[in-house]
């Protein structure tokens, strides 16, 4: 059983106001949920770490499938592949609650699709209709 899961996080401007999560659950290439999760505002550095947090919550019951998850950020990538350079204390600090998170996990995976047109169109319908 394969799972593939389009995810976004999208910030709010204002201090305040609510963050969305969107994502579509793929098994097997057949939907099975779509969803939109509103969450306390955040600092805008740590909404796409905490999107991932969020999202490993609901894929628990999947721990033991092979798992793919598809972004759209460059920079929350970075962070997940552990190549990135940032110092932001509140970064670092929701990263090492994603990794400990990221273990449970048997085959878990993430595709960025920031410089794929195709896949990028692709991530954007799924995530818009």
């Amino acid at each position: 059983m394969m799972i593939k899961v389009y995810l976004a996080a999208f910030p709010m401007l204002y201090e305040g106001e609510d963050i969305e999560v969107r994502y579509s659950l793929f098994q097997d290439d057949i939907p099975i949920k779509k969803e939109s999760i509103y969450l306390e505002y955040m600092k805008p550095a740590i909404v796409g770490l905490h999107s991932i947090l969020t999202m490993l919550l609901k894929l628990e019951e999947y721990q033991e499938e092979e798992i793919t998850i598809i972004i759209n950020d460059a920079s929350l990538y970075e962070i997940i592949k552990g190549c990135s350079t940032t110092q932001n204390g509140d970064v670092l600090k929701m990263a090492s609650k994603m990794k400990k998170q990221l273990v449970k996990f048997k085959d878990l995976s993430f595709i960025n699709v920031t410089k794929d047109k195709a896949s990028l169109a692709k991530w954007k319908e799924i995530l818009e209709d």
